[in-house]
């Protein structure tokens, strides 16, 4: 005698499991990282770049708008990522003026003095970091990310960092810290990344 057919709730749940097996095994996912230092301690700022798949296509973008202020003496947000080819407004909410530069190879610039309330912008092409100054206030320290990837991400206090609709997989993966040993601040490196967990970077610093 042969088995009886399964019944429809029966066939519905095989159905459902089948289709979550088949999305578990193809649909991107968000992959944590953590970026520590030499003292297992986490680094804020740091910046995750993955290269892109073969193939990939998808556009690079992190944000609606970017902008990097300038409040209480400091530039807000310390680092900003953004992609090749951005325009960065640079807004003053302070009530001094200031006066913004850079000498990095990446995005050499300067902005003339410029009060409370009124903004200039300017335009990153080059892929790389970029360090920032005010030529009248010497101790207020910036940095802008210019990636071409856009699997990248800018860690938080407490070194993490979550970039979205990447499977997991063996990659290229370049880690940018102001303060890193490596040349120009990077670290290189292939990882297996796995979703679920973060993982673990350790980066030289000085």
């Amino acid at each position: 005698m042969q088995p009886a057919p399964p019944t429809f709730p029966m066939k519905r749940a095989m159905f459902a499991a089948g289709l979550l097996a088949l999305t578990s095994a193809t649909a991107p996912h968000h992959l944590a990282f953590q970026v520590v230092d030499q003292r297992g301690l986490p680094l804020q700022g740091a910046v995750v770049e993955i290269a892109r798949p073969a193939g990939d296509t998808r556009p690079v973008s992190f944000a609606p708008h970017y902008g990097m202020a300038q409040r209480n003496i400091a530039f807000l947000p310390g680092t900003l990522l953004v992609p090749a080819g951005t325009t960065v407004a640079f807004p003053n909410l302070d009530t001094v003026r200031h006066s913004i530069y850079s000498f990095s190879k990446a995005g050499r610039f300067q902005i003339d003095l410029y009060g409370r309330d009124q903004t200039r912008s300017h335009e990153f092409t080059m892929p790389g970091s970029i360090a920032l100054g005010c030529h009248i206030h010497d101790k207020m320290r910036g940095y802008i990310r210019v990636t071409t990837t856009p699997y990248a991400a800018v860690s938080d206090v407490n070194g993490l960092a979550d970039i979205a609709n990447l499977p997991a997989g063996a990659y290229p993966v370049t880690v940018w810290h102001p303060l890193g040993r490596g040349a120009e601040g990077e670290w290189h490196g292939t990882l297996t990344v796995a979703e679920n967990h973060p993982n673990r970077i350790t980066i030289a610093t000085r």
